[in-house]
């Protein structure tokens, strides 16, 4: 997707991927950020699990990524600095707002304080919520994050997960900021019989496209939100960030779906491709 908009572009524009788990695990990170930047790169996408692990090797936050307390998108700028940026909040918030339009969202629940969730819950104080409840099973990590929202002046709160049925069945919204649904974590993070009919339910996961939770939700006749519309969006603001020049999302779009179809499930993976600008860790 990268490739091919900076092929439209006229960009001389290079993306490769770099699995920490076949390349020293997450405590190769910093090795990484220092290969990257030395062979002369002019990025890195950052990814789970190490979206708040990568804060204290940058030089400097933007103001959203320092209010989130993540990182998915690295610049190595002109002047040696290392730039953390966060644009999944904007792009699940655009993905909302394309999805949903500018009905109110109401009460949400939120599941997953992670890197992902944390911009989920940045985003969703932006959009209007009128209240938040955080779900995680890492309580420490849950209540951080309702600390770093408090300026917002919503409603954030964090709850036990004994307290999630009880509390799904008078919500309006369910955000799902997990990595269970994922491939290689397949499932639901909780029990389908928690979900109704009233919910409007998005995903940040967009491989499968269609998790076991959208399928659920959807077959509930549920409004669904997938991630695609996140990860499309979020990277169209990254290469902005990584060039400066200006990508057509909807071209980019078009370019994500060819590659993953409607597919639930992707019959194959996608071939490596070589590298010489950006990365995502």
């Amino acid at each position: 997707m990268h490739e091919t908009e900076g092929a439209a572009l006229g960009l001389d524009y290079r993306y490769r991927l770099i699995d920490l788990d076949d390349n020293g695990g997450t405590g190769a990170l910093p090795m990484w950020l220092d290969r990257l930047q030395r062979d002369g790169y002019s990025g890195s996408n950052i990814t789970y699990p190490v979206k708040q692990a990568v804060i204290p090797l940058l030089d400097r936050l933007s103001p959203e990524a320092e209010a989130i307390g993540a990182v998915n998108t690295v610049k190595f700028a002109s002047d040696g600095a290392r730039e953390g940026h966060n644009t999944d909040w904007w792009g699940f918030a655009e993905n909302l707002r394309r999805t949903l339009g500018n009905n109110p969202l109401g009460h949400v629940v939120l599941i997953g304080a992670g890197g992902a969730g944390a911009a989920a819950a940045y985003a969703l104080t932006k959009l209007g919520a009128s209240r938040l409840t955080i779900f995680d099973n890492d309580a420490q990590k849950a209540n951080a994050l309702v600390v770093l929202l408090a300026p917002s002046g919503v409603r954030v709160e964090t709850l036990p997960l004994a307290s999630l049925a009880e509390t799904l069945a008078v919500a309006d919204g369910l955000v799902q900021a997990t990595p269970i649904g994922m491939l290689k974590y397949p499932g639901m993070p909780f029990d389908p019989a928690y979900l109704h009919a009233g919910l409007w339910v998005a995903e940040i996961i967009y491989v499968p496209v269609d998790t076991v939770l959208v399928r659920r939700a959807r077959a509930l006749g549920c409004s669904t939100v997938t991630g695609v519309g996140m990860v499309v969006l979020q990277a169209a603001e990254a290469f902005r960030i990584f060039t400066g020049a200006e990508p057509d999302i909807e071209r980019m779009m078009r370019s994500f779906q060819s590659l993953v179809g409607d597919r639930t499930t992707p019959t194959g993976q996608a071939p490596g491709l070589p590298i010489r600008q950006v990365s995502p860790i």
